[in-house]
């Protein structure tokens, strides 16, 4: 379909609060394929309507499992901890170290709209905390323990 605009730090959408998604529609649907194709164009694991501008709860994750799409998630529970560094295509070319569960299973809704239950360790959860945090209008920068430092594409190329 097409790419879109990652809006980046500092763009005020980032901060708010997401609506609740009550039916598919054509748009959602285009939406949803345009957030995938930016994610991956961006070579990302992980988008949320929001860092495209849209106040939508629905995020899309790939950690190299094929895609998952996933409509008003919540986050049932969550367990055990890791520390690793991480990034976002709203802060980019930066990273930092975040705790995160190392454990967490997720309610969704498909694109199907059929609630679903997904569960995940270390990266996969890392990223649905990551994911559905942007819904509520948080950055991970403000987990970051330290500082923000510059990724060097030496590192991302790993």
């Amino acid at each position: 379909m097409a790419t879109r605009k990652i809006r980046e730090l500092g763009d005020e959408v980032l901060t708010k609060q997401c609506k609740e998604v009550t039916k598919m529609t054509l748009r959602t649907k285009i939406l949803i394929q345009d957030m995938l194709d930016t994610m991956y164009e961006a070579l990302g694991v992980g988008l949320a309507a929001p860092q495209v501008g849209v106040l939508k709860r629905i995020v899309v994750i790939d950690v190299g499992e094929g895609p998952l799409i996933l409509i008003n998630p919540e986050i049932l529970e969550a367990s055990g901890e890791q520390t690793g560094e991480e990034g976002c295509l709203s802060v980019p070319g930066k990273s930092g170290q975040v705790t995160r569960p190392d454990y967490v299973k997720v309610k969704a809704l498909n694109e199907d709209m059929e609630e679903i239950e997904l569960e995940g360790t270390g990266l996969l959860a890392r990223a649905f905390c990551h994911e559905i945090d942007h819904l509520d209008g948080k950055m991970y920068v403000d987990l970051v323990e330290g500082e923000l430092h510059d990724v060097s594409y030496d590192e991302e190329d790993e």
